[in-house]
């Protein structure tokens, strides 16, 4: 868990290969389903329509999807791979109260409590703007890659796999970046005290240090 840019994704990349578990993108199950939207297209959620389109305008201007639409789409992929053995690995996700209420039950029950790992990785809202406003994304795979030096600012392509970066147009805008802050606030960073509720601990790292440094915290936290 953690704020946008607190490098959820760099860490989870890095824990994946260490650990060998699945690593599920909420962000970018969310993105399959609104790439190829087109007018009308919905997905049927306890009964209620949620149209696609509609939702990928509030995603595009930092303002969190519906919880009952991403919740489905993440509780259908937990299912499948809870069915096939797999350990899961998640980054910043949930990301609303009303969708941590919805899936860390089911979490409990395929998996059980014990083997619920929590790390709040912790950064400023000043660092927060500083690296989303320099992030660029690979065209191909969707890696992000943080401009965190004057050298970074001149890759024209992705060091992993050679496709062009680019910006996420209005997702890294700093005035989008700041909803984005503000709705954490609000709605994400709530589920911190409703996982103590729920008996799970939440280790906090300091996500300003170096990637390494972060990564080994982290390795401490959940072993």
């Amino acid at each position: 868990m953690g704020g946008p840019g607190a490098g959820k994704g760099t860490q989870a990349e890095l824990l994946d290969e260490k650990i060998g578990s699945y690593y599920l993108e909420t962000s970018k199950i969310i993105e399959a389903n609104f790439m190829n939207a087109k007018e009308g297209d919905y997905i049927k959620v306890g009964g209620k329509k949620y149209f696609l389109l509609a939702e990928k305008k509030l995603w595009e201007t930092g303002i969190l999807c519906s919880p009952p639409l991403v919740s489905f789409l993440v509780k259908q992929k937990i299912h499948e791979l809870a069915k096939e053995g797999r350990s899961i690995l998640m980054a910043g996700s949930p990301r609303t109260l009303p969708e941590g209420k919805d899936q860390i039950p089911l979490l409990k029950k395929l998996f059980g409590a014990k083997n619920i790992k929590i790390v709040l990785i912790d950064i400023s809202p000043e660092e927060t703007i500083k690296r989303n406003s320099r992030r660029r994304i690979c065209e191909l795979m969707r890696h992000p890659i943080l401009s965190t030096e004057k050298e970074f600012l001149k890759l024209k392509n992705c060091p992993l796999d050679g496709s062009k970066l680019v910006r996420r147009k209005g997702l890294d805008d700093v005035e989008t970046i700041k909803v984005r802050l503000k709705e954490y606030k609000e709605r994400t960073y709530p589920l911190m005290k409703y996982f103590s509720e729920q008996g799970l601990k939440v280790q906090k790292v300091n996500g300003e240090q170096s990637v390494q440094k972060v990564h080994e915290d982290i390795l401490k936290a959940i072993n």
